[in-house]
């Protein structure tokens, strides 16, 4: 069967039998022999798993795509040669909060986060008494952990990668875009209308501008910008709260945007074609993907991309994990 045709096959199947798929917090030690859609835990403090089958997509998006970037091109086929599994969430505060006890990592630099101002309604830049536990807006230990930097997210893997014995780390670019998608062409993965983004993702969406513009008296920003969707949350969302996509990912639009482990180049010339990261480029800045809850509807597309200085830490960065096998 062509890769492509038993990747849609997949996808129909988890959409009909996903509730029935298996659920069972026990480590998995072999990836490759595991059935799709299989979810495991390696140990009680790591992440919850989904196994994701192989496949082809086209990575990229189309001239005709509204909102798109030139990065976005050329259009190219890409093939996942083996299963791997990735994080249904991102990674929660109380998942990085476990990682920096039993570690006694610091956080390279300490603070020196974006965070939300609440007084002014914006983002300020690098308050050295800022950090992950403190962003400037309310978070639980089930919402996402931001203002981490890509290094930070490193730590974290290598961390994770020494107390189970298996191999994680983060996703690479042309994996995360395969995830996303989850077997769909259009630009997001439950369709083209950004609008029905709010049954799926923590978006820049009319909750949020409630919350931009009630204290400016002169906006600099318009709420028509925005999606024209309530979805409850001005800012992060507990992780999983909307619905996931066909591959039971959840979040990999929204919420937060996600490091990758490629470094940043401006087009797809000359990029890998099997999946695997791109190490070549300005690797002084590293690829954000997906989109975050105060995003318009240009970056919260399954295309989109972004390149972010490897030290920068922000309240709408996050990332979450895979594990090859």
């Amino acid at each position: 069967m062509d890769t492509s045709l038993r990747c849609w096959v997949f996808v129909a199947f988890f959409w009909l039998f996903a509730p029935y798929a298996s659920t069972a917090q026990q480590p998995l030690s072999d990836i490759e022999g595991a059935t799709p859609g299989t979810v495991f835990r390696d140990c009680a403090a790591c992440p919850e798993m989904v196994v994701i089958p192989l496949g082809t997509i086209t990575i990229g998006s189309p001239d005709s795509e509204h909102g798109r970037d030139p990065d976005e091109q050329p259009q190219r086929r890409v093939t996942i040669p083996s299963a791997f599994a990735v994080a249904r969430f991102e990674l929660t505060r109380g998942q990085f909060s476990a990682f920096i006890s039993d570690s006694g990592y610091a956080s390279e630099g300490g603070g020196n986060c974006w965070y939300w101002n609440e007084q002014e309604r914006n983002a300020k830049n690098d308050d050295p008494r800022r950090n992950w536990r403190d962003v400037g807006f309310a978070q639980e230990n089930n919402h996402p952990v931001v203002c981490v930097s890509w290094r930070d997210a490193k730590a974290y893997t290598a961390w994770l990668s020494s107390r189970t014995g298996r191999q994680y780390r983060l996703l690479t670019e042309a994996e995360w875009e395969y995830g996303a998608r989850a077997g769909s062409a259009t630009p997001r993965f439950w369709g083209a209308d950004p609008n029905d983004a709010c049954y799926y993702a923590n978006v820049g969406d009319l909750a949020f501008t409630r919350s931009l513009l009630s204290r400016q008296s002169d906006p600099k920003v318009s709420a028509n910008a925005y999606h024209q969707c309530d979805d409850g949350y001005a800012y992060t969302a507990p992780v999983g709260r909307f619905r996931s996509n066909g591959f039971g990912l959840y979040d990999m639009m929204g919420n937060v945007l996600e490091w990758v482990e490629d470094c940043w180049n401006d087009s797809y010339d000359d990029a890998p074609s099997g999946g695997s990261a791109w190490l070549t480029g300005d690797c002084r800045r590293r690829v954000a993907r997906g989109g975050g809850w105060s995003d318009i509807p240009n970056f919260v597309r399954s295309a989109n991309r972004d390149g972010k200085a490897a030290g920068l830490r922000m309240l709408n960065l996050g990332f979450r994990v895979a594990r090859p096998n």
